[in-house]
């Protein structure tokens, strides 16, 4: 049995959570003796939009179709007739028996109905919300700080705009369709090498460039696109009760819809027994993505109500992935016990893990079923987590971490407090957090689908 992976965008350059459990998922499905080979986009102004590249990561074959949202215009970004005749290769030369989307982001919400012309069955994973959210996927209006808990098309209209995907549409349009274009991208690549920030400024820069206004009725053309790709998918499977249930509301039918968690491989070398709580301040870890909507502001406020000498912050995430927030952080953080330690990969992660005796979860948008909780988990850490999406799903209150209402600094700094203050909670959370599905059992039950969808495509093989 052959399954093509589809995301939005792949290993080794891009290592958030649902590339690496993409890459996780496929490692264990081949393990078990299916063909696997995964689709996804890459944004390179230095070659040709439109280009199809070829390689191997670790074993797994992928092909990049490369988008650099040269495109005439919204429409474009969601359903490319060029990148939907990529598309189309790639199915006819990988002839999957089944397709496996993960994200249609950066490649078009036209590829279920493409596979489905093939007459090859088509799953999902709900990772996020990109296919009802144009900016990005997180339902968060970033300009306004606001968390978009309806789609409300207006707001999108205001929202998309001061989106840094507007600024690469405008880019794409603006620079790298012209002649020359893409000569000046490989100039621009090698500045960005000296000066890392140089490319991403001149593309903030032409997104002041006049561009055709976007209406409410855009967006709604783009959502009614989604709602065809409810359609197209045989079966969408959920990572949180949560996450299905925000889908259920926006129309996708419950036949077609279950939900099952994550797997995930070992962490990696860890103490037999989770050793029991040091003393000195309660140390405090964050780790993902430096950017508003995770919350980690609210994180350093509730740590500024603490007593001085209570706890230490840990934060873990690259800086340059949104400087501009990374720097108000440390501007925040001024006089406080908080420590930016970067980003850390997989294979660091026990490390980093051992080094906080709980893990915060600040996020302000509806988290799907977050890697770093599954993570802390595996490390034997409690989680300290807003009450919202599958963060909820996951932290059983007072018995595998506590949880508080997201945007409160001063409910954050309670909680944190009260594992400060009362002995032995911290220790009895941790004895509290649950086993996690393995990444092994995870295969199997998506092998066990794949094949109720495709027995006669595979057996015609």
């Amino acid at each position: 049995m052959r399954v093509l992976h589809a995301i939005h965008d792949f290993l080794p350059r891009h290592q958030a959570g649902s590339e690496i459990y993409c890459f996780e998922l496929c490692r264990a499905l081949q393990a078990r003796g299916l063909g696997v080979h995964v689709l996804c986009a890459e944004y390179d102004p230095a070659r040709e939009h439109g280009l199809l590249a070829w390689r191997a990561h670790d074993g797994i074959g992928v092909t990049e179709v490369i988008n650099n949202w040269v495109f005439a215009g919204f429409a474009e970004s969601y359903a490319s007739p060029l990148l939907g005749r990529r598309l189309g290769q790639v199915l006819d030369v990988v002839q999957p028996d089944v397709l496996h989307v993960h994200n249609l982001l950066n490649l078009s919400l036209e590829l279920p109905a493409l596979a489905r012309e093939r007459g090859v069955p088509v799953v999902a994973t709900l990772h996020d919300y990109t296919l009802v959210c144009p900016s990005g996927g997180q339902r968060v209006h970033l300009a306004e700080q606001h968390v978009c808990h309806t789609i409300d098309t207006e707001r999108c209209s205001r929202c998309f705009p001061q989106h840094a995907l507007h600024a690469q549409l405008v880019f794409g349009r603006t620079v790298l369709a012209r002649p020359g274009g893409r000569q000046a991208a490989r100039l621009l690549d090698r500045a960005r090498r000296r000066l890392p920030r140089a490319l991403g400024t001149l593309r903030r820069a032409a997104a002041h460039a006049p561009a055709p206004a976007l209406a409410a009725a855009d967006v709604d053309r783009r959502l009614a696109r989604a709602r065809a790709v409810f359609a197209a998918v045989d079966l969408f499977v959920a990572p949180s009760p949560a996450l299905a249930e925000e889908y259920r509301r926006l129309g996708l039918l419950d036949e077609k819809l279950c939900v099952s968690d994550y797997g995930f491989p070992p962490l990696g070398p860890l103490p037999r027994r989770r050793p029991e709580r040091r003393p000195g301040p309660l140390r405090v870890g964050f780790a993902g993505t430096l950017v508003w909507h995770k919350g980690v502001h609210v994180l350093i406020e509730a740590v500024r109500r603490l007593p001085p000498d209570g706890c230490e912050l840990l934060i873990f995430g690259d800086p340059e992935v949104f400087p501009d927030y990374a720097a108000d952080l440390r501007r925040r953080s001024a006089g406080l016990a908080v420590r930016f330690m970067g980003r850390f990969d997989r294979a660091a992660a026990p490390a980093a893990y051992a080094q906080m005796d709980v893990l915060a979860v600040p996020s302000l948008w509806p988290e799907n079923s977050p890697l770093v909780i599954h993570e802390a988990f595996q490390a034997g850490l409690p989680v300290v987590g807003s009450r919202l999406g599958g963060t909820a799903d996951l932290v059983a209150h007072g018995t595998s971490g506590l949880l508080y209402e997201a945007f409160s600094a001063a409910d954050l700094a309670a909680a944190l407090r009260r594992l400060i203050e009362e002995p032995g909670l911290r220790d009895r959370l941790a004895a509290g957090v649950p086993a996690v599905k393995s990444i092994d059992q995870d295969a199997r039950e998506w092998e066990e689908r794949y094949r109720r969808l495709a027995p006669r495509r595979e057996a015609a093989r």
